[in-house]
C-alpha cells in the first residue's frame, strides 16, 4: 500500500461517491464536496425516481388489461400526490445509504458549492461561509445538467425538465415532450400509462435517434400502439399561454402548426456540468462539447486532477461514471489501474423495454467489418406469453469470420436486466457457439438469448430458418 494521500472528490453522484467510497477503502483520506445532495442527479431526481415512476405507471397498464388472464378490476385511480410521496422515500431510503457509507468509511463530507483555487486547493461556499480545502489529488466529478432550448425555459411549472416531470403536483391532461431520445420516451410512455394524452415531437427522422433501427422499429410501433403522437422531423419554436393552456409552435418540412396541451417536458439532452469550478485556475480548460479531455487513468493535462463521469466524456451514463470513479480511486492508491472496458451497455425503459451493448449494425458497415446475425422474438418465448409481452426479440451480432460477439441490442420484456449476460460476454471475448452452448434455464426470458445465438448459424430450433449451405459452426 502506498502513503495514504489527501484528496478532494468534487461531486457525490454515482461517479463521484463510488470514488470517494473505494479511496477510503484504500486508505486515502477523502473529503467529498457536494453542493446540492449525495446520490447526484442519478438518485435525486434522475435514474432512480424516473424508474419507480415508471413502474407505477407499468403496474397501471397491468391492471388494465389483467381481464385477458380473468381477473377483473374497477375503479383504479392514481393519487398523484401519493405516488411522487412513495418516489420520495425510495430515494429518501438511497441517499440515507449513500450518505451512511461515506460515514462508515470515514469520508468528510462537506455541503457547499466548489471552486479550484489552485491544483492543489479548493475553496467551498457553504451556507456557513467560506473554506479552504488542501489536498494531494482531486477528483472532478460535477456530472450535467438539461439542456434548455430557446423558447422553453424550464420554470418547472409550465415547462419541465426531467427534474420537474418527475415531481408533478397534477396529472397533466395533455404532455408535449420535446425531444424523442430515451428521457422523452421513458417519461412519455409512463405519462400515458398514468392516464395523459401524450405528443413526442422528435427533430430527427424517427425515434431513438443512435440506437438499432430494428429494435427503434419496436418502439415506434409501441407508441402508436399505446396513443402516443409521435411527430418527426419537427422542430419546437416556442409557446404562448393562453387561457390557461399552452400553444406550442412546430415547424416542420411543409410549414408551421400549433399543438395546444396543458404541459411541456423539454427533454433534448443533457451537457456536462464545470460552471463556477474555475478549472483555468489550475490550468484546465473544457473541449467544445464541455468535456474535460482525459487519459486512461483518468487523469487530465494537470496530473494531480481526475476527471470522471459525465464530465469525462460520452457516454453519459450512471453506471460508466462508476466504473471510472474506481478506476481514478485504484490510480491515486497507486494501483496499476486504467479504464480498460470493451462495453458500456445502456437500457431504455420505454414499453417495452429496450437495451443495447456493444457495436451496432450500422457502425459494422462503417467499419467495412464482415458480421452476421441472429434474431429470436419474444414471441416465440413460453416464459414472455406467460407475461403477456411477447413484443420484441433478441439479436446477436457475431463477427463473420472469428465468430466473436460484438453487439447484442434487445427489445422487449426485462431486457434491461437480460444486457447483462451480453455485456459479460462481449468483455470476456465469448462467441456466439459459446453463447448458444451455455445451458439457460426453462422457461425464463434469458432463453432468447441462447436461440438468438444459435440463429447466428441458422440453427435455432425454437423458429424455422431456411436452411442455407454450411449452416452451423464447428461442431454442430
Amino acid at each position: 500500500m502506498s502513503q495514504s494521500r489527501k484528496v478532494i472528490v468534487i461531486g457525490a453522484g454515482p461517479a463521484g461517491y463510488v470514488c470517494a467510497i473505494r479511496l477510503a477503502q484504500l486508505g486515502q483520506q477523502v473529503t467529498v464536496v457536494e453542493k446540492e445532495f449525495l446520490g447526484g442527479t442519478c438518485l435525486n431526481v434522475g435514474c432512480i425516481p424516473s424508474k419507480a415512476m415508471i413502474a407505477a405507471g407499468t403496474l397501471v397498464d397491468r391492471i388494465a388489461h389483467a381481464s385477458a388472464m380473468g381477473i377483473e378490476t374497477t375503479g383504479v385511480r392514481v393519487e398523484i400526490e401519493k405516488l411522487v410521496q412513495w418516489k420520495a422515500g425510495i430515494v429518501a431510503r438511497l441517499t440515507g445509504g449513500v450518505g451512511g457509507l461515506l460515514k462508515n468509511h470515514k469520508v468528510e463530507v462537506v455541503m457547499g458549492a466548489a471552486s479550484l483555487v489552485d491544483r492543489n486547493t479548493v475553496s467551498v461556499t457553504t451556507k456557513q461561509g467560506t473554506q479552504v480545502l488542501k489536498a494531494d489529488d482531486i477528483v472532478l466529478a460535477t456530472g450535467s445538467i438539461p439542456i434548455e432550448i430557446p423558447g422553453f425555459k424550464f420554470d418547472e411549472d409550465q415547462v419541465w425538465s426531467s427534474t420537474g416531470a418527475l415531481a408533478p403536483k397534477r396529472l397533466p391532461k395533455h404532455l408535449v415532450v420535446i425531444g424523442g431520445g430515451y428521457i422523452g420516451l421513458e417519461l412519455g410512455m409512463m405519462y400515458r400509462k398514468l392516464g395523459s394524452e401524450v405528443t413526442v415531437l422528435e427533430a430527427t427522422a424517427g425515434a431513438l435517434p443512435g440506437q438499432d433501427r430494428d429494435c427503434v422499429k419496436v418502439i415506434e410501433r409501441s407508441l402508436k400502439k399505446q396513443g402516443i403522437k409521435l411527430m418527426t422531423e419537427v422542430f419546437a419554436q416556442g409557446f404562448e399561454r393562453k387561457g390557461g393552456e399552452s400553444h406550442v409552435r412546430v415547424k416542420n418540412k411543409t410549414g408551421e402548426a400549433t399543438i395546444v396541451c396543458d404541459q411541456i417536458v423539454s427533454t433534448v439532452g443533457r451537457r456536462p456540468y464545470s460552471a463556477g469550478l474555475a478549472l483555468d485556475k489550475a490550468g484546465l480548460a473544457v473541449d467544445a462539447k464541455g468535456f474535460l479531455a482525459v487519459d486512461r487513468q483518468m487523469r487530465t493535462q494537470v496530473a494531480n486532477i481526475y476527471a470522471i463521469g459525465d464530465l469525462a466524456g460520452q457516454p453519459m451514463l450512471a453506471h460508466k461514471g462508476s466504473r471510472e470513479g474506481l478506476v481514478a480511486a485504484a490510480v491515486i492508491a497507486g494501483k496499476p489501474e486504467k479504464y480498460d472496458v470493451r462495453c458500456v451497455p445502456a437500457v431504455i425503459f420505454t414499453a417495452p423495454e429496450m437495451a443495447s451493448v456493444g457495436k451496432l449494425e450500422s457502425e459494422l458497415d462503417l467499419e467495412k467489418r464482415a458480421y452476421k446475425t441472429g434474431s429470436f422474438p419474444f414471441a416465440a418465448s413460453g416464459r414472455a406469453m406467460s407475461l403477456m409481452e411477447t413484443d420484441g426479440f433478441v439479436k446477436v451480432v457475431a463477427d463473420a469470420r472469428t465468430d466473436e460477439v460484438l453487439g447484442v441490442h434487445m427489445v422487449g420484456p426485462e431486457v434491461t436486466e437480460l444486457i447483462a449476460e451480453a455485456a459479460l460476454a462481449i468483455e470476456l471475448g465469448a462467441t456466439a457457439e459459446d453463447l448458444a452452448r451455455t445451458i439457460h434455464a426453462h422457461p425464463t426470458l434469458p432463453e432468447a438469448m441462447m436461440e438468438a445465438a444459435e440463429a447466428v448459424h441458422g440453427m435455432a430450433v425454437h423458429i424455422f430458418q431456411k436452411p442455407t449451405a454450411g449452416a452451423g459452426p464447428a461442431g454442430h
